[in-house]
C-alpha cells in the first residue's frame, strides 16, 4: 500500500503536466480543427528559458530566495512563450487556415523540427541541470512522500485550471471563443473576430504548456533541446484519450494518463516477472490510447466541437 500511495503521489504530478499541455492541444483543435505538433516544443522553450533566467539572475543577484526568482522566471518565460506561439499561429498556420488539412499538420511538424533545432544552437545540445529553488525536505503523507516542488505543481496546476475554466465559461473573452469553436463564420457575424479568438487562444495555450516546462523541468530537475517532444507526444495521447475537442476530457485524460502510467510503472517488474523495468514505462502511454481508440474512438468524453464543412 505505501508503494501504491507513492506512484499515485506520483501519478497525480505527473497527469497534472500532462493535462496542462493537452488544454493546449485540445483548445486548439476545438477552434481551428489543427493539430498544433509544436506544441511540445513551446514547453522545451518556456522551460528553457525559465533555466537561463533563473541561472542569470542567481549569478546577478546572489541571496535572493528561490521562489521569487522562480516567479519571475515563470513569468518571463510565459511572456517569451506566448509571443513564440502567437508568432508561430500567425507565420505558419494562419496562411494555410483554408488549405486542405495535410498541409498546416506537415507545417507544425516542420516547426517543431525547427524549433528544437533553434534552440540545440542557441541553448547548446548538452543536458543542462535545473536549479533547485525550492525547499527540498519531503512531507511524509502515510507511508509515502511528497516534496515541496510536488506540492507546488499540484497547487499551480489546480489554480491555473480554475483559472483557464473562469475565462472559457465566465468572459467575453471564452464566449468568443465557444461561439467559434461552433461555427466561425456565424461568429463573425455577430460581432467576434475570429482571428483574435485564435490568436488569444494559441497565447493561452503556450501560457499552460510554459507552466507544464517550468513545472517538468523543476520536478525532474534538467532541460535539454529534445525535452519537449515526449511530453509533448503524451499530452497529445492524453487529449485523444479524453475527448479532443473536450477542455474536461483533456484534464480527466492527463491524469488518468499520468496514473496509470505511473502505477504500471511501479508493478511492471511484479507482473511480468523482471522481463520489463520501470524504464519501460512510456509504452503504458500508448497501450492505452490503443485500447481507448478500439473501444471508444471519440474519447472518454466524446467531443462537444460540432463538425464543420
Amino acid at each position: 500500500m505505501d508503494i501504491l500511495l507513492q506512484q499515485i503521489i506520483n501519478g497525480l504530478v505527473l497527469g497534472s503536466m500532462y493535462a496542462l499541455v493537452a488544454l493546449g492541444y485540445t483548445m486548439v483543435y476545438g477552434i481551428i480543427n489543427l493539430i498544433n505538433f509544436a506544441h511540445g516544443e513551446v514547453l522545451m522553450v518556456g522551460a528553457l528559458t525559465s533555466w537561463a533566467i533563473i541561472v542569470a539572475m542567481q549569478e546577478a543577484m546572489p541571496g535572493t530566495p528561490g521562489w521569487i526568482i522562480l516567479i519571475l522566471a515563470l513569468v518571463i518565460s510565459c511572456v517569451v512563450a506566448a509571443v513564440l506561439n502567437f508568432t508561430i499561429e500567425k507565420v505558419a498556420y494562419r496562411p494555410l487556415r483554408n488549405s486542405p488539412k495535410l498541409a498546416p499538420l506537415i507545417t507544425a511538424i516542420g516547426m517543431s523540427i525547427l524549433l528544437q533545432t533553434l534552440a540545440m544552437i542557441i541553448f547548446k545540445p548538452n543536458y543542462k541541470p535545473y536549479p533547485s529553488l525550492l525547499p527540498t525536505t519531503p512531507v511524509q503523507i502515510g507511508g509515502a512522500v511528497i516534496t515541496p516542488t510536488q506540492i507546488m505543481i499540484l497547487s499551480l496546476t489546480a489554480v491555473s485550471l480554475a483559472v483557464l475554466m473562469y475565462v472559457v465559461n465566465y468572459t467575453r473573452l471564452g464566449r468568443a471563443m465557444r461561439a467559434t469553436a461552433e461555427n466561425p463564420r456565424v461568429a463573425a457575424l455577430m460581432g467576434v473576430r475570429p482571428d483574435t479568438v485564435i490568436s488569444a487562444t494559441f497565447i493561452i495555450g503556450a501560457v499552460l504548456a510554459t507552466i507544464a516546462g517550468v513545472m517538468y523541468a523543476s520536478n525532474y530537475g534538467t532541460v535539454q533541446h529534445t525535452m519537449g517532444f515526449l511530453p509533448g507526444l503524451k499530452a497529445f495521447t492524453a487529449a485523444v484519450f479524453g475527448g479532443i475537442g473536450n477542455l474536461a476530457g483533456a484534464v480527466v485524460g492527463g491524469i488518468l494518463l499520468g496514473l496509470i502510467e505511473a502505477i504500471g510503472s511501479g508493478y511492471i517488474g511484479a507482473l511480468t516477472g523482471g522481463v520489463l523495468g520501470s524504464h519501460y514505462t512510456d509504452i503504458f502511454a500508448f497501450i492505452v490510447l490503443i485500447v481507448i481508440l478500439t473501444l471508444r474512438p471519440s474519447g472518454l468524453l466524446g467531443e462537444r466541437v460540432a463538425d464543420r464543412a
